[in-house]
């Protein structure tokens, strides 16, 4: 496959992370391999730790003109100079958080295996759609999105499709033609070298 039509790498932070060490971490992944989007997904719900972290996080992504959008906080976007969010909740909230950040912003939802929802997010102005896990494993419901349901996405709607969770290098190269990105996160970040093991995940594509 050309790389022009490979996937992109939508690159996820972990959900916890210290904010004075994470950073170089994440530049050295962003130095190593070309990156789409960044996202900020912390699981805390503390506003100053999300402040420290989307501050850090910020000024190493627009260094190297990768943009960056936040995980469900909607308000944060602009007083944090970010570039869009990512929902969870799949349509419910995309026409509040186009409403609230206008047209420019990214606006991405999260639909699990949904193919409904992914569509009414995506009639509500998503940018783009993800769905996951990509693999069965025992956390949440124990689902994982059919990978014909990817295909189908792609090969009928135009918005953007994100497949993500529990990625293997073998799920990659199965999937590669039939997503745009790949949501890649905790795959990295539990490697003593992430940008390593990200390279080794991008060689899956072929």
């Amino acid at each position: 496959m050309a790389a022009e039509d490979r996937p992109q790498i939508y690159l996820v932070t972990p959900p916890a992370f210290d904010a004075a060490v994470f950073p170089d971490r994440l530049a050295r992944v962003l130095d190593a391999a070309e990156v789409a989007c960044l996202r900020l997904s912390l699981a805390t719900r503390d506003e100053d730790a999300l402040l420290r972290a989307a501050d850090a996080c910020r000024m190493v992504a627009h260094e190297r003109d990768v943009p960056i959008v936040i995980e469900t906080h909607v308000m944060l976007v602009p007083r944090l100079g970010l570039d869009g969010v990512h929902l969870i909740d799949g349509a419910r909230t995309v026409r509040h958080a186009r409403k609230e950040l206008g047209q420019e912003a990214i606006v991405g939802a999260f639909c699990g295996t949904s193919r409904h929802e992914g569509l009414n997010a995506g009639e509500a102005g998503a940018d783009y759609i993800a769905f996951g896990p990509a693999r069965a494993t025992p956390l949440g419901t124990g689902d994982s999105v059919d990978p014909e349901l990817l295909a189908w996405w792609s090969e009928v709607i135009e918005i953007p499709v994100v497949a993500e969770g529990a990625l293997t290098e073998e799920l990659i190269r199965d999937l590669t033609p039939i997503t745009d990105f790949f949501g890649i996160g905790e795959e990295i970040w539990t490697a003593e070298d992430p940008a390593a093991a990200l390279t080794r995940l991008m060689a899956a594509m072929g």
